[in-house]
């Protein structure tokens, strides 16, 4: 068994995103659930990619690939709360980045879950792993923390 998470907080981040709840995203017990957090963590990064001009979902030749996620609680949120979706690179490779995600309830300080999201960058038709355009790695970089 790991160690437990230390809980992060904004100063741990770089970007910040507003994220909606949805009536939809409450499970039985009346809160949101889990996976909607992957949902999340999703939207926080190819968000991120397609506003800073790298990822054009139709047309892009080197796409990223998420090949593990990861993702720790420590309290609920409810619909209908707005929620923050915050944004770094925990770590930098040649092909691959992996992104460390939080999800702050509104105006809080510390991460009400986070966690890990890594994409291998690959040719999109042979799915070849390729490395990181020098334009995304220079913006990777100034995320870095």
């Amino acid at each position: 068994m790991s160690d437990k998470p230390v809980r992060l907080r904004r100063a741990d981040f770089r970007r910040f995103r507003a994220i909606p709840t949805r009536w939809a995203d409450n499970d039985v017990f009346g809160h949101v659930n889990n996976v909607i957090y992957y949902n999340w963590f999703d939207t926080v990064v190819n968000a991120w990619l397609i506003e800073q001009g790298f990822l054009d979902i139709a047309e892009s030749q080197v796409v990223g690939l998420v090949v593990g996620t990861r993702c720790d609680y420590f309290e609920s949120v409810a619909f209908p709360e707005v929620v923050e979706g915050a944004l770094a690179v925990e770590r930098l490779g040649r092909s691959s980045v992996t992104y460390r995600i939080g999800i702050f309830r509104e105006g809080a300080q510390e991460t009400a879950a986070q966690g890990l999201f890594t994409h291998v960058y690959v040719e999109r038709g042979p799915q070849k792993p390729v490395a990181i355009p020098e334009g995304l790695r220079t913006a990777l970089v100034a995320l870095t923390v």
